[in-house]
């Protein structure tokens, strides 16, 4: 992993992106992190102090290590209180102009201490922990997150109630998506599919796979772009994995692929369906973990609404080629580069560095202790009675969370400290809500 640029450095960078920028008509710059209730939060400041920034930093509180989704506050042992302060500093590497929102730029944000060392609770620097661990084993990752979303007009209707999957979808919101696939693609991303999904409302957009922190940086990117846009139409996006109860929530499906010298270990290989021994140890530890990995990548409350058998959401702890009922799914894909595996238990009220840098780790940990992949499961594991389910509420996932030696060293004790500390707090906020409840205290928050 490359040595992190000195201030001198950032501030030489940030001179000429300012140039930039001011030259593109863009006024201020936007520099977001995520906290761990999976909320993205912002400073902003004007493109000349862009320098600034980059050398010094933003201040921001370190009480948000523990804000919950409500935007009160809990406690950990590292997180209590008024006091502190950290630093932002804006990766220039991803600086783009906001393509719906004119005049503005955004950058993601590392954390760091007054002091100028990383900030141990810092989320996005623990995905790149996990990324340097995986290329100390001579190991990359590709990644993508799909994003899902409901759209909804001002009384908090579906925009369309169109059949699902429907060409008639796309016909009365066909110049919100053009709007949408033009502003992710004037700010460089490359997508694969745009479509309409099963849920009243809802849509989909895949791009294409990148580093792992490169992936969860995109994920934030392509939220709020949908965001933006959206208000622009007079409509709003919600992320939020549940609208009713008895309906398909929004998934933020993880997709993954392992590499060595530029070979895909999903291909090719000796093991079921071309895997090589490494996807295989790497695929059986997450399977290992995924219980306590829940924790990260479907955090909230109102995940376990989502995560219900027949709803495509895999709540059950197996893998499967091609299965949308396991919550591991295996894709052969046309080509060797397509072959990747699909998390599919995860939603969008995860913190993505929190979701891939766990993920990392157990993958890390089943490669390095050899853990053998179970046989894999075809057809609905609710029928064959025999598939054990993964944990139906927050409270039994901290149960698997809170113990496990693995995700505390990997997190650290403050990270870990405080990702407990929100989920057990947001337990407690909802612990008397009806499930109607539960949506409504969340579905305006993602």
């Amino acid at each position: 992993m490359n040595s992190a640029p000195s201030r001198a450095e950032r501030a030489a960078q940030a001179r000429l992106a300012a140039a930039r920028l001011t030259g593109e008509g863009v006024d201020g710059v936007a520099t977001s992190w995520v906290d761990n209730a999976g909320i993205s939060r912002v400073k902003t400041f004007p493109v000349r102090q862009l320098e600034h920034a980059a050398e010094w930093g933003v201040g921001a509180a370190p009480c948000f290590d523990v804000f919950l989704l409500d935007d009160s506050m809990t406690s950990s042992a590292f997180s209590q209180g008024p006091d502190g302060d950290l630093r932002l500093i804006p990766d220039l590497d991803r600086l783009v102009p906001l393509a719906a929102q004119p005049g503005w730029a955004w950058a993601p944000a590392d954390r760091y201490a007054q002091d100028g060392t990383p900030h141990p609770g810092c989320q996005r620097r623990f995905a790149r922990r996990m990324v340097a661990a995986a290329g100390r084993r001579g190991l990359t990752v590709q990644a993508g997150i799909e994003v899902e979303w409901v759209l909804t007009d001002a009384t908090g209707a579906p925009a369309t109630t169109a059949p699902a999957y429907g060409l008639h979808r796309f016909a009365d919101l066909s110049d919100y998506l053009r709007d949408v696939l033009r502003a992710l693609t004037e700010q460089q991303l490359t997508v694969l599919q745009l479509h309409p999904e099963y849920a009243p409302g809802q849509f989909e957009v895949s791009v294409a796979p990148e580093g792992p922190v490169g992936a969860a940086d995109t994920t934030v990117l392509v939220r709020h772009t949908i965001r933006a846009v959206s208000a622009r139409h007079g409509l709003r996006a919600t992320f939020a994995p549940a609208l009713t109860p008895d309906g398909v929530g929004n998934g933020g499906h993880l997709h993954f692929s392992l590499w060595r010298d530029g070979q895909n270990l999903g291909h090719g290989g000796p093991g079921p369906h071309g895997l090589h021994p490494e996807a295989e140890h790497f695929l059986a530890g997450v399977l290992e973990h995924l219980p306590a990995l829940l924790a990260l990548g479907a955090p909230s409350v109102a995940s376990y609404l989502r995560l219900q058998p027949g709803r495509w959401s895999g709540p059950f702890r197996c893998w499967g080629l091609e299965n949308r009922e396991a919550a591991l799914r295996l894709i052969k894909g046309s080509t060797a580069g397509q072959a990747n595996a699909e998390v599919k238990c995860f939603d969008a009220t995860a913190n993505p560095y929190l979701m891939i840098g766990g993920v990392l780790a157990a993958g890390l940990d089943g490669l390095d202790t050899g853990k053998p992949l179970p046989g894999e499961v075809n057809g609905d594991p609710a029928a064959l009675g025999t598939v054990e389910r993964l944990p139906a509420a927050l409270a039994e996932t901290l149960a698997a969370f809170e113990p496990s030696v693995l995700l505390r060293e990997a997190l650290g004790a403050q990270l870990h400290a405080a990702v407990l500390a929100v989920r057990q707090g947001e337990v407690e906020l909802l612990a008397d809500r009806t499930p109607e409840q539960i949506i409504a205290a969340t579905v305006d928050r993602y």
